[in-house]
């Protein structure tokens, strides 16, 4: 038997999802969730094998949620776009069903995941990303304080710094850690907002109040909030790039 839950902000396909489930006696409905907030509580308490998972949902997104899971069940994508196909079969989702779907095609959905029962998922799913916008850059971060999420809008980040194998998220005076290297942030910010001025910093340039040196050919930035920190030779480069200085 896999025990799976439906998550998604429709309630009609809510409804017409576990209708079509009430015809498979290899699966066990535990419940629907209407968004990720109530579905990141439901898999804690519940534990399923299986989710029947919407992408486009209000305050976090499909994609999100499965982020800041740290064992995630296995996955079956349920949505209305057909743009994120790509991105879901790289994370090795077991099937992409795109709405409206037939049971038959529910049926083969759910075939493979009956075949795939008792592989790891956390080794298959991966590293899952934030969700992208169009333009490629990373429009905000999702994190988990708790038993709380939170959504950071990027622009409101102040910086981030490397701790060990997390990095540190200042935002709004508050910070938080999150598992994950500068290079993926780097690489995932607007290189016009965020710019790396030391292998430790990532820093969000409109924030800088001044610039100063320090030592030999190292300099200090001072952010708004007082914060100080170490910029390198290879940052400053950056920096006088980024502000035309």
């Amino acid at each position: 038997m896999i025990r799976c839950l439906i998550v998604d902000d429709e309630p009609l396909a809510q409804d017409l999802l576990q209708d079509y489930l009430a015809d498979f006696p290899d699966i066990e409905v535990l419940g629907k969730c209407n968004d990720g907030f109530e579905a990141f509580k439901a898999i804690g308490e519940l534990k399923p094998d299986l989710l029947f998972l919407d992408i486009e949902m209000p305050k976090i997104t499909g994609f999100e949620l499965l982020e800041l899971l740290e064992n995630p069940p296995k996955v079956i994508f349920t949505t209305a776009y057909d743009s994120y196909a790509i991105k879901a079969f790289e994370l090795q989702a077991i099937d992409y069903l795109l709405k409206p779907f037939s049971k038959d095609r529910l049926a083969q959905a759910i075939g493979r995941s009956i075949e795939e029962t008792g592989l790891s998922t956390q080794a298959k799913m991966g590293k899952v990303r934030e969700d992208l916008p169009e333009d490629g850059f990373l429009k905000r971060v999702v994190v988990k304080t708790g038993n709380r999420i939170e959504v950071i809008n990027a622009n409101n980040i102040v910086s981030f710094s490397s701790d060990g194998d997390y990095v540190r998220i200042n935002s709004e005076g508050k910070v938080y850690l999150k598992l994950g290297t500068m290079a993926y942030y780097e690489k995932m910010l607007d290189p016009h907002a965020f710019i790396r001025i030391h292998r430790s910093h990532l820093v969000n340039i409109s924030v800088i109040s001044k610039i100063e040196p320090y030592q030999k050919e190292n300099y200090l930035i001072f952010l708004k909030d007082g914060t100080q920190l170490p910029v390198s030779k290879k940052g400053m480069v950056k920096l006088k790039k980024a502000l035309r200085i």
